[in-house]
């Protein structure tokens, strides 16, 4: 069982930045790849960021690339989101989750969800 909890997320203006963290305890954190993904009103969940177990791989959904970081700390259990350039269309709930397989972009194959973060950004 691991247990993730998300903080960072806030109310910024458009262009501006955040960083999200998420922490994780529990079972070894460093055997799992983690990704955030995120939930916009009325809309579906969408992938974000993932990042493999040993940090060297990563990879981004097109909407975020050049804008947002992953990067993970595995001594201190924790995934970070940094988020740049902010848009109003970034405005969601961000979640971060554990996948014990590979790196990956399908919600569907994360095992462990943190409750999510709101990040709201205004134009």
């Amino acid at each position: 069982q691991v247990q993730l909890v998300e903080s960072g997320g806030g109310l910024v203006q458009a262009g501006g930045s955040l960083r999200l963290s998420c922490a994780a305890s529990g079972r070894t954190f460093s055997g799992y790849s983690m990704g955030w993904f995120r939930r916009a009103p009325e809309k579906d969940r969408e992938f974000v960021a993932a990042m493999s177990w040993s940090g060297g791989r990563t990879y981004y959904a097109d909407s975020v690339k050049g804008r947002f970081t992953i990067s993970r700390d595995n001594a201190k259990n924790t995934v970070y989101l940094q988020m740049h350039s902010l848009k109003p269309e970034d405005t969601a709930v961000y979640y971060c989750a554990a996948s014990p397989d590979l790196i990956t972009n399908t919600g569907d194959e994360y095992t462990y969800w943190g409750q999510g973060t709101q990040v709201t950004v205004s134009s």
